[in-house]
């Protein structure tokens, strides 16, 4: 009668469980984190793509197949299917969904079952026909009971804080996705610039040895002075060491490719080779409030979801300064068979184990203060996270926008500079020019040249820049953290 009215406590201990000790936590807004976050962004905005079809910020997730290039999607595809940063991130996401399990198992009871059997024989003395034997054989089994009652909270806030990291260890993924995508963007883009300044190099390069040609033609013949000679062949000579430098670049970016990718040299050469022009993506509009952009980043969504589980973890040090009490309970079942007769012993147990901390040297309270630390240390790196991603969106925004603005005034200045060269070098081949003044229209030129591919390279790259600072697409919502993959690929570890 005792165990029913027992059992029957056990709803009310239950409503005694819902107690949570310690603060109550509220999400904090990027706009109200920082005074960096103003209500508009104060860097101009685009508006739409080159081509007049702009997509939304908030829309990024195909963004890469935008690009003119399929290379560029393709090679994106490559290096988010094998780089092991990726597959590092993931295992964090295994790691952390394997904590939450465990910590979401201490909410409820559990059962532990034992079983045995065992038969022996001993010896019960002579007789005149030998040694009588007696066989003895003992079975048992229990089944035990356990359940720490959550009476102050702090296992669900357990729980909480590891869901939380389960959801900024999502976020990490997909951060680690977009940034890897931004890397191998950038990393094309930096060659195909580099393989068309090489081509302007190697062009200049040859009409640096023909003018050399023909200058040797006029010393010999003693038509221009030595010095002349001597000028040209220099120029030639750092034009020819210029042009090894360049190309030494483009193949460190083929490196930097192939360890991106994990695609093998020989097949990226031949990909990077069908087209040598610069990749250009369609734009995208950007929304007007800056609160609204920082939502959309996965590293803001890390720093407050870390935030969340440090103020959990405060209620749990909170909880642990009080008593716990727990409910245990056993059932066994006892067999023991001896010289043909036999017998049973039943056992049962159940009541409730209370612990009281009564002193510990102020341990407790200083593992409150210690959660109360790391929850302040959180709050400032989420503060410092907005701070950075404001100033990276303000940035990335400034040097589109310069980008764009330079664009034709550098092509228009290469395309100026080309005729006053060819109308230079056209006077020298006709002999009533200057050589000096030949070899200054050509710097001029190639370096207008430069300027050009170098405008067209950092608005590309500001494309790329801006979508890693959006987020790429991120979502902050469940709906998002369901499309990250449960777990790693196996892979051959041998």
């Amino acid at each position: 009668m005792r165990l029913f009215k027992m059992l029957g406590s056990v709803p009310l201990l239950s409503v005694i469980a819902g107690c949570v000790v310690g603060p109550t936590y509220q999400e904090p807004s990027p706009a109200t984190s920082s005074q960096a976050v103003l209500p508009q962004f104060q860097a101009s905005l685009p508006q739409t793509a080159a081509n007049g079809n702009g997509t939304g910020a908030a829309d990024l997730t195909g963004w890469w197949s935008q690009f003119d290039d399929p290379l560029v999607s393709e090679l994106v595809a490559a290096a988010q299917a094998s780089n092991p940063s990726l597959a590092q991130a993931l295992a964090r996401i295994a790691q952390a969904r394997a904590a939450a399990g465990s910590a979401g198992s201490a909410l409820f009871p559990s059962l532990a079952a034992d079983a045995s059997s065992t038969r022996s024989k001993s010896l019960s003395g002579t007789t005149g026909l030998g040694s009588a034997s007696i066989i003895t054989t003992n079975s048992t089994a229990a089944f035990d009971a356990s359940w720490e009652l959550d009476l102050f909270g702090g296992k669900r806030k357990t729980a909480e804080a590891a869901n939380a990291r389960v959801f900024a260890r999502n976020a990490d993924w997909y951060g680690a996705k977009v940034s890897l995508a931004a890397e191998v963007g950038s990393t094309l883009v930096n060659y195909r610039a580099c393989v068309a300044i090489a081509a302007m190099l190697a062009q200049d390069l040859k009409s640096r040895e023909q003018t050399a040609q023909l200058t040797a033609l006029k010393v010999k013949a003693g038509f221009t002075a030595p010095a002349d000679g001597a000028l040209i062949n220099g120029s030639t000579a750092d034009a020819r060491q210029k042009l090894v430098v360049q190309r030494t670049e483009c193949d460190l970016d083929v490196k930097a490719l192939v360890a991106l990718t994990d695609i093998p040299e020989p097949a990226l050469r031949t990909k990077l080779a069908v087209n040598e022009r610069l990749p250009t993506p369609r734009g995208f509009v950007v929304e007007s409030v800056p609160a609204q952009a920082l939502s959309q980043r996965p590293d803001i969504a890390v720093a407050e979801r870390e935030l969340a589980a440090a103020s959990a973890e405060i209620n749990v040090a909170q909880a642990n300064r009080y008593p716990s009490l727990s409910l245990l309970g056993s059932i066994g079942i006892g067999g023991f068979r001896f010289d043909g007769s036999s017998s049973r012993s039943d056992t049962w147990s159940f009541g409730p184990s209370l612990k009281l901390p009564l002193f510990d040297a102020g341990l407790r309270r200083a593992q409150v203060d210690l959660a109360r630390g790391r929850y302040d240390e959180a709050y400032a790196g989420y503060q410092l996270q907005v701070r950075s991603a404001a100033r990276e969106i303000e940035e990335a925004l400034v040097r589109l926008d310069a980008a764009a603005r330079r664009e034709d005034d550098a092509a228009l200045a290469a395309k100026e500079y080309e005729s006053y060269f060819r109308a230079n070098d056209d006077k020298f081949k006709a002999g009533s020019g200057s050589l000096f003044e030949l070899e200054d229209a050509r710097r001029t030129f190639l370096s207008a040249q430069q300027t050009q591919i170098s405008v067209q390279r950092e608005h590309v790259t500001a494309w790329i820049a801006l979508y890693k600072a959006l987020g790429g697409g991120w979502r902050n919502d469940k709906q998002q953290a369901e499309t990250t993959p449960a777990r790693a690929p196996d892979t051959d570890r041998s």
